[in-house]
């Protein structure tokens, strides 16, 4: 009669061989420039070191200007590790979208500190970490936000290649375009502003840098191999600010959006033809 705990045995090592020799599917981690915040925003979030309001509006497609405003944030923009901001309006009803009005200056929270000090990497590439809170926090230049007006903005095309993927193609749907291209090759502004974000916080996003062109659009790079910009960094259009790379990705590319008050828009709406 056979041995039980050898035919377990037996079945076992074949299970194994099985499993040794099947497809095991990667992850399409560029998808998550699509899906990083699938659903509403939560009703709150509590800032993480290396965040900025920009990068945490951006992450849930809210107007940061909005966002400042329903947490009593000056236009200084001041956040620190360990803050706790509401994502909702006062009511719970949706915010009007294109709602402009910047925040009223209010005073900053208990030992605030911005988020814009940085660390170079030895690839230069710019981390974004924040300041471990201070007695005395540094005074921070006013960004282009509240400085800056509502008039049309410039754009060109950030990298000429030919188009991946369009604007709400696949599933979930696309924020942006992704643009084709080799690794190394230069990303470039698409229109003057000042960089609000430079680092890789985002899932899904990888190396990403966001600009702040006035009060109302806002641009992103994302898959760079490479940041040569700082937050704070003033630009202007055709600058190059990154290079093409594959972070946070499965394939070589430029991941590109507008944001139009916190919303993802279609950049061919914007860009010339070419």
């Amino acid at each position: 009669m056979p041995n039980p705990l050898l035919l377990w045995l037996i079945s076992l090592l074949l299970l194994l061989q099985g499993c040794s020799s099947g497809y095991a599917p990667v992850s399409e981690r560029s998808l998550g420039a699509r899906s990083e915040a699938r659903g509403p925003a939560p009703a709150s979030y509590r800032v993480q070191r290396g965040d900025t309001l920009y990068s945490i509006s951006f992450r849930y497609g809210l107007d940061y200007r909005e966002v400042a405003r329903w947490n009593g944030i000056d236009s200084r923009y001041f956040i620190y590790p360990g803050q706790s901001l509401t994502l909702r309006p006062p009511g719970g009803s949706k915010a009007a979208s294109g709602s402009t009005a910047a925040p009223k200056p209010s005073s900053p929270a208990p030992a605030a500190s911005t988020t814009t000090a940085r660390t170079a990497t030895n690839t230069n590439r710019s981390e974004a970490i924040a300041r471990t809170p201070s007695s005395s926090p540094a005074p921070s230049k006013p960004s282009s936000a509240s400085s800056g007006g509502n008039g049309a903005v410039s754009w060109q095309w950030p990298h000429k290649g030919r188009i991946i993927s369009r604007f709400g193609g696949g599933e979930p749907a696309n924020k942006g375009l992704d643009i084709a291209g080799n690794a190394g090759e230069p990303v470039k502004a698409a229109a003057g502003g000042e960089v609000v974000y430079a680092g890789n916080g985002l899932l899904g996003y990888g190396n990403l840098v966001i600009l702040n062109h006035n009060q109302r659009y806002l641009s992103a790079y994302a898959h760079n191999s490479r940041i040569f910009v700082r937050e704070g960094d003033k630009v202007k259009a055709g600058e190059k600010i990154a290079e093409i790379g594959n972070t946070g990705a499965t394939r070589t590319m430029l991941h590109f959006e507008i944001r139009r008050d916190g919303n993802p828009v279609d950049p061919l709406r914007y860009l010339p033809k070419q």
